[in-house]
């Protein structure tokens, strides 16, 4: 790829303002580099002094920072530690300044709730306890499905204050990926809402929650936040609960003690074949991974409001909750459509809510760059001193109009990557380096990133498998009673290195950058999801015996889906059947995730053993060569994929 050039450097007042900078000066490191290096050579120091830095509580102190004696691939950190991550996110900010904002939220019509930090502990102390009287107790999951209303943080918090671990659900899922997620984590308690509103238009949740429940065959208690305020939510007695009530009865309970290897956090993403993995985090490495991410990688401090565009269901609502609140900051929440009533929404948040810190994904500047930069000039931004960046790769062109029309390149974009298992990013952009257009930057402090060749061996100049080779304390202690599968996704390719599934490359800079998923896992505007859930509400059809889903090249969402069925016998190849297919997949996994295309098919390219060939059908799809095709049973059936207008 071309040389790029350095196009926003940190100018003195903000290395003056900037947490690394201290750091470094403390530590007596003279530049960024100089401290990526020294972080990655010797973790065990950095960690150490991260969290001396930001002061990061531990209610009992640990005798062992990282032990790895059961492999790279299960490390324990902070070994007899013990630390609470709502303790870390709350407390420890009320006992400077109760009346300091911590939360500010808005709601689609312009409603707006705030909660001061002593005003928010109160709240996920009672929670806590709502929780606790409906039944969940350590080591208990809770499945909390809510749109991004301050009950969702509160939630989080909550149940991390009992020691349960929190099972965060899309808020836009549809009844069968909802009923996946509950069959697989066997909540002891559901926190839902009445509902939400989309473009002015009431949407039931508790109706989906409710079929979710019987489909999954569970049976937890209910706890229904009155979103809507609707007098007409189906009711379940002696099973469902009202939020608010349940709130005004409970005890305010404080934080159990809880070991930093205690389970916190079970978030459940796709990979290319199976049901959803359950990634399981942990207290200790969770909040100190995304308390020092927030510190050097935005420069988060009391003073910050940060806000990320996104659901507690994707791994950017924990992150967010966690990496600002860890830092002292407040939080910016909006439940609503990002570009409703006008497409200037988004960036009327930015100044009714003040925010310093937003996060967007680049579909999302793809979708609002049409609309022009008038929008965003029409609003005081200039509160904002950092664009967050993540889920997906960037091309050139909506990125310089984010940089130059919106941000007035005065604004850094912080472009990071990492992930639901990553806990946080394997690289980041940072001020003290410097900004590169559609540049990651480089690795994130600590982290032992590199990219290898197919032999395994380090890459340079040009594209490759970005890995891991060291652990990391935010690291995913594997999938929910799978270890089998957590190995088998990125530990068994080559001994002892990470393999993320990305494609990566670096330049003679130094600058890194990504160009897709190197597997099977589709990236829909940002949120990750594998075809094997897709083609499973495709099948579900009475009239689809199988199917194939891909990832197509889409001008906003970055990637879109195709399905290629094949109709059961006696079916007609109808735009009915068609319509049906789509409909399937809208009501399986909700409206984000509507197919592009459905194509129908006689047969599908597959193997011996029976497995459908995505990578062929693909090739097909946008027009290339498809490779080898010796292990195909049916390779005539590779004719018969029409090539898509994409």
């Amino acid at each position: 790829m071309d040389r790029q050039p350095i196009v926003w450097k940190a100018s003195t007042a903000e290395v003056a303002r900037s947490r690394t900078a201290d750091f470094m000066a403390r530590h007596g490191i003279d530049t960024y580099q100089d401290l990526v290096g020294r972080s990655i050579a010797d973790p065990e120091w950095f960690w150490e002094a991260a969290i001396g830095y930001l002061g990061i509580p531990f209610s009992k102190p640990y005798h062992t920072l990282v032990d790895t004696s059961d492999g790279i691939q299960f490390p324990r950190w902070f070994s007899g530690g013990e630390i609470n991550i709502s303790e870390v996110c709350v407390d420890r900010w009320v006992a400077r300044d109760p009346e300091r904002i911590a939360l500010v939220a808005e709601q689609e019509d312009g409603t707006q709730r705030s909660y001061s930090f002593g005003e928010l502990l109160e709240s996920v102390e009672r929670a806590a306890g709502a929780l606790a009287a409906a039944g969940a107790g350590k080591g208990d999951t809770v499945a909390v499905y809510l749109p991004m209303i301050p009950e969702a943080v509160v939630s989080m918090l909550a149940t991390a204050r009992i020691g349960a671990i929190y099972v965060p659900i899309f808020s836009g899922f549809g009844t069968e990926a909802v009923a996946s997620r509950l069959e697989a984590s066997q909540p002891a308690v559901m926190v839902t809402a009445d509902g939400y509103t989309r473009r002015g238009s009431p949407i039931g949740m508790k109706e989906t929650a409710d079929r979710a429940i019987e489909t999954a065959g569970v049976a937890p208690n209910v706890i229904v936040v009155s979103n809507l305020g609707r007098p007409d939510t189906p009711w379940t007695a002696g099973r469902d609960r009202w939020w608010e009530e349940s709130l005004e009865a409970a005890p305010r309970l404080g934080a159990v003690a809880t070991d930093s290897e205690d389970p916190v956090l079970l978030a459940y993403t796709s990979g290319t074949t199976g049901k959803p993995k359950g990634v399981v985090h942990v207290h200790g490495g969770l909040a100190v991974k995304l308390a020092v991410e927030g510190a050097f990688q935005f420069e988060i401090a009391p003073g910050d409001r940060v806000m990320w565009m996104t659901d507690m269901g994707w791994i950017m609502g924990p992150w967010m909750v966690v990496a600002g609140l860890s830092n002292g900051a407040s939080l910016g929440c909006y439940d609503g459509a990002p570009d409703y009533p006008t497409p200037g929404r988004t960036w009327q948040l930015v100044e009714s809510l003040g925010i310093t810190v937003l996060g967007i994904s680049p579909t999302l500047i793809r979708a609002l760059q049409p609309h022009g930069a008038d929008h965003a000039a029409a609003c005081d931004l200039s509160a904002l001193r950092a664009i967050g960046s993540t889920g997906e790769p960037w091309n050139p062109d909506p990125w310089w109009w984010l940089f130059r029309e919106v941000g007035g390149e005065r604004v850094p974009i912080i472009n990071i990557s990492g992930g639901t298992e990553i806990g946080a990013c394997l690289l980041s952009v940072n001020m003290l380096q410097g900004i590169k257009p559609t540049s990651l930057g480089g690795p994130a402090l600590g982290m032992a990133i590199d990219v290898y060749d197919q032999e395994g061996s380090p890459l340079r100049g040009e594209v490759g498998e970005l890995v891991c080779s060291k652990a990391w304390p935010g690291m995913t202690r594997g999938f929910w009673g799978r270890d089998d599968r957590y190995l088998d996704t990125y530990w068994n390719r080559w001994p002892d290195i990470w393999v993320h599934g990305d494609w990566a490359s670096v330049d003679e800079d130094g600058f890194w950058y990504l160009h897709g998923r190197s597997d099977d896992t589709l990236s829909i505007a940002g949120k990750r999801i594998g075809p094997a859930e897709i083609e499973s509400a495709a099948v579900a059809h009475p009239g689809v015996v199988m199917a194939a889903a891909i990832g197509v090249p889409h001008p906003v969402k970055g990637e879109a889906i195709a399905i290629y069925a094949v109709p059961t016998a006696g079916t007609d190849h109808s735009p009915e059947l068609v319509e049906a297919i789509s409909g399937q997949v809208v009501d399986h996994l909700g409206k984000a995730f509507r197919p592009m295309a459905v194509e129908l098919v006689d047969d599908l390219p597959r193997t011996r053993s029976a497995k459908i060939m995505r990578r062929v059908v693909r090739a097909r799809a946008l027009g290339q060569e498809p490779g080898d095709l010796t292990s195909l049973e049916n390779p005539a059936a590779v004719d018969a994929i029409n090539r898509l207008k994409v």
